[in-house]
């Protein structure tokens, strides 16, 4: 299930979505032009061990201190879909939550999201050697952030029968619960993804206990139906 748009317009202009979107997408570019051998996601990405075990003496090493590849890790991504996905949920669902919250205390949000998912993960699994990278989890707090104020807000999304992407539209609590739902079941068997799910429900749950402090007071929880539902 891929969401492709909602129906809730905004009134302001989302500059700072605009920006961390834009962001991306140019550190992304900068990583192709390192080469396939760089050692970018070593110095950039965020390694748990460097943070919770620097006794392990590991000689892959961070260029800056581990506490600030929390932030530097957030603006690096794996692929080109892995970048695609994470700026397409951005696209949809974060000019909302920015309106909601104002441009400033949005970016804060987004950034702690990013940090509480690092930390969710370090925590978890704190020997990690693996470097992590990707928005997902600032991300998974705009979704937590969504589904708090806007809950039956309709998305179209793209649902794959057999080789055609069939579109319909769903409450937007449907849309997040269901890619919430997959984060937990992804975290009880093996995993060879190399995807942080820890991260992912660290994220969610960050955007959903911040959102009482950051949003804006004349904005409701959840929020009425818009489009077509109402």
């Amino acid at each position: 299930m891929i969401p492709i748009s909602d129906d809730n317009s905004v009134r302001i202009t989302p500059f700072v979505t605009w920006g961390l979107i834009l962001a991306c997408i140019g550190v992304y570019i900068w990583q192709a032009q390192q080469g396939p051998d760089s050692a970018i996601f070593i110095h950039y990405g965020f390694m748990p061990y460097a943070l919770m075990s620097p006794q392990l003496g590991r000689p892959d090493v961070p260029a800056i201190p581990a506490a600030f590849t929390i932030v530097t890790s957030m603006f690096l991504h794996g692929g080109f879909l892995h970048l695609a996905g994470n700026m397409l949920y951005l696209w949809i669902f974060g000019n909302n939550i920015e309106e909601a919250m104002g441009h400033v205390r949005f970016l804060a949000f987004y950034i702690l999201c990013g940090i509480a998912a690092a930390l969710t993960m370090a925590f978890m699994d704190p020997a990690s050697t693996v470097p992590m990278v990707g928005a997902s989890g600032a991300i998974s707090g705009v979704l937590g952030a969504y589904m708090l104020l806007y809950p039956r807000t309709p998305i179209t999304v793209l649902v794959p029968l057999l080789i055609i992407l069939y579109p319909f539209r769903i409450g937007a609590v449907w849309v997040v619960g269901i890619w919430f739902a997959m984060q937990l079941l992804s975290l009880t068997g093996p995993d060879t993804s190399g995807i942080a799910w820890w991260a992912h429900v660290g994220g969610f749950a960050a955007g959903i206990a911040l959102t009482p402090f950051l949003k804006s007071a004349q904005v409701p929880y959840f929020g009425p139906r818009r489009g077509p539902w109402s």
